[in-house]
């Protein structure tokens, strides 16, 4: 334990560059931080500083040394986390970021308050690429491919697309029964918010023919209005399935062009990488993992 403190001190040292700062952090004087260093560099056959009247510098040695010290306290704060968090219960604020078509997470995630009432969720509900670390998330929950080294992820589920309209509005302009049929209907269209680019709808292209090109009737940001605007009979659009479920169910929306659809796209919940998740974080992902197309 001695030679641990003594590693503790020559590392607020090193950090500090100076015996007398290093001394006020550890609330002793500059003499026995001093006196503490040379019994270190006494003890390892090293220089770990240069010393001038002015100013201490750390030598070559010294630093290789730091490093090594500095991961040694790493190791020992992740094992008292590690020790800690078995015996810890999921509680705290729980921040979350999810796609602005989020509502579909909302039965899993009253469940999950429900189960963890200690966990105050804070919902933030965007379509931008959130930068998880730097905007303190705890959480997000997007589509398709976000790969970054500091994240971990889990894929939550699958879903696909579905080209939609009112029974009425097929009856007035006729039922396509293939893509190139879409050219004389009303196309009501997502844009990415980010970008203003709007979403391909994800229709087999035949080699042989010309790049389909859709009218571009009417356009949102987001999800909600398109399929307000398909319930009402201004148009057709390509909404993902698990918005527009519960109105094919009760006839409000008549899909078509099924066999035509190619894609199936998948939900991701991402985190901060970390060797010793915490219990809150833990907690939500499992769950909503196991949960999400189940609630």
């Amino acid at each position: 334990m001695e030679n641990i403190g003594s590693l503790n001190v020559f590392v607020i040292v090193a950090e500090t560059r100076s015996f007398v700062g290093a001394g006020e952090v550890l609330g002793i004087s500059s003499s026995a931080v001093g006196k503490a260093m040379a019994r270190l560099e006494k003890r390892l056959g090293v220089r770990l500083f240069h010393r001038s009247t002015r100013s201490i510098a750390i030598t070559a040695e010294g630093t290789m040394f730091l490093e090594r010290c500095r991961r040694i306290f790493s190791e020992i704060e992740a094992a008292e986390q590690e020790l800690s968090q078995t015996l810890a219960a999921p509680r705290g604020r729980l921040r979350v970021s999810l796609p602005l078509a989020g509502m579909l997470f909302m039965p899993a995630i009253t469940k999950f308050m429900r189960l963890f009432p200690e966990v105050s969720i804070d919902l933030d509900f965007t379509d931008r690429l959130v930068d998880v670390i730097e905007e303190g998330f705890d959480a997000v929950v997007r589509t398709g491919d976000l790969s970054d080294s500091r994240l971990m992820t889990r894929t939550l589920g699958k879903f696909s697309h579905r080209v939609v309209g009112t029974a009425e509005y097929f009856a007035r302009f006729g039922i396509p029964e293939k893509p190139q049929d879409l050219s004389g209907h009303i196309c009501l269209h997502h844009k990415y918010p980010s970008s203003g680019k709007l979403e391909r709808w994800p229709l087999r292209h035949d080699p042989g023919r010309r790049k389909l090109e859709l009218p571009v009737s009417s356009m949102a940001s987001t999800l909600e209005p398109l399929v307000s605007m398909a319930e009402q009979g201004l148009g057709i659009a390509c909404l993902p399935h698990f918005t527009i479920h519960s109105q094919i169910a009760h006839g409000k929306l008549v899909p078509v062009l099924a066999e035509h659809i190619e894609d199936v796209g998948e939900f991701n919940i991402l985190w901060p990488s970390s060797r010793h998740l915490s219990p809150k974080v833990q907690a939500f992902v499992r769950f909503m993992s196991e949960n999400l197309f189940r609630a």
